[in-house]
């Protein structure tokens, strides 16, 4: 059975190349395909793979402004030929779902999101832009809308990564999707007792994660935080940030490892699809103090991993953060860690290997 991937772009090592990582190591055979193309930036077990790009690659800085290039990204996937492939397995969250296979092949689409700036973040990505970057926006993103529905029913079997996802499918492509989380390595990190005091932020900094939430409250608390990571939002948290919050822009494995271990717990004020983040702070032995809406309700109970907040605003994540600080009985970092099986990467790839057959009768 010949077998193609297909993923957005592949410029930098995040949670859903971590998919394809996983996707690739259970089919080695595989061709890979995508937008654009970065080698350096790109794991060695991708690397070893026939990769393939769209004529996005060929645009002028095709590897740093890849994202202005989203409305032409349809009309590269449907160029793809794909006619000598069995089944294809699309890897989505920006525009990768949409190629056209033969009639006999099987299509499986693993969901990370489906692309929030067309749909629920619409807005707060139109907000800051300029009149003439809004209209641009509005007209190439009304196409895509139809586009990302119709493309939907090109799909045979819709996996997503969280129930949240799940059910964002369901509204906006009346799909319905099996869920199966992302795989992560949870075998890199141990429980720690281990507490230096400190809160933990650690994601991509950009608008949608809400670092501005963590930085308020802590501006507001005068408790000690520890931001890692590096985005768009960087430049605008440290101009917020008061002496207690440090940035860590370094986020290789052994500085993630070191600073979940000495944390005291993870703040995640944002709404994600599923949070990666949260796994491996659990994987640490430590709670998470999280906003109560998406991804998070399927990784936090409340009081055995972490605890919720209902408002999505600092007063909301300091009142939490002080209920952790009036009673940290709870906490224990064994068992923390004790439930977390279902997210590693061998139980990843037996649940696809399962849909797969399901999907092509095997």
């Amino acid at each position: 059975m010949r077998i193609a991937l297909v993923h957005y772009w592949l410029v930098g090592m995040r949670g859903g190349e971590r998919v394809l990582e996983a996707l690739c190591e259970l089919y080695p055979q595989a061709d890979v395909f995508t937008h654009v193309y970065e080698p350096s930036a790109i794991s060695e077990k991708i690397r070893s793979h026939r990769v393939r790009t769209t004529f996005i690659q060929k645009l002028p800085f095709a590897t740093k402004l890849y994202k202005q290039y989203l409305p032409l990204m349809p009309c590269a996937l449907e160029q793809l030929d794909l006619h000598d492939y069995d089944l294809v397995i699309s890897s989505e969250s920006g525009p990768a779902k949409g190629i056209i296979v033969r009639p006999d092949a099987a299509h499986i689409c693993y969901c990370h999101s489906p692309m929030r700036y067309i749909w629920d973040m619409y807005s707060g990505y139109l907000g800051g832009k300029g009149l003439v970057t809004k209209a641009a926006m509005r007209a190439a993103f009304h196409y895509m809308r139809i586009w990302d529905v119709t493309s939907a029913t090109r799909v045979d079997r819709f996996i997503a990564n969280s129930s949240y996802t799940a059910a964002r499918i369901r509204k906006y492509w009346r799909r319905e999707a099996s869920v199966v989380p992302p795989p992560v390595e949870i075998q890199r990190f141990e429980a720690s007792s281990g507490d230096e005091g400190y809160y933990l932020w650690l994601g991509q900094l950009v608008q949608y994660k809400r670092p501005d939430i963590a930085v308020r409250a802590f501006n507001a608390s005068g408790r000690r935080l520890v931001v890692v990571g590096k985005g768009e939002e960087l430049s605008r948290m440290r101009k917020m940030a008061s002496g207690n919050i440090r940035f860590e822009e370094k986020a290789d494995d052994s500085t993630v490892k070191r600073l979940l271990e000495g944390c005291r717990a993870l703040v995640f004020p944002g709404v994600e699809d599923f949070g990666i983040a949260p796994i491996e702070a659990m994987a640490s032995g430590k709670p998470v103090v999280a906003f109560r809406r998406g991804g998070a309700l399927d990784l936090i109970v409340e009081r055995k991993n972490g605890i919720f907040f209902d408002e999505q605003t600092p007063e909301a994540l300091n009142e939490a953060i002080d209920d952790i600080e009036a009673d940290r009985s709870w906490i224990e970092p064994e068992a923390i860690r004790s439930d977390l099986k279902k997210f590693s990467p061998e139980q990843f790839k037996r649940r696809i290997e399962e849909i797969v057959d399901e999907t092509i009768g095997a």
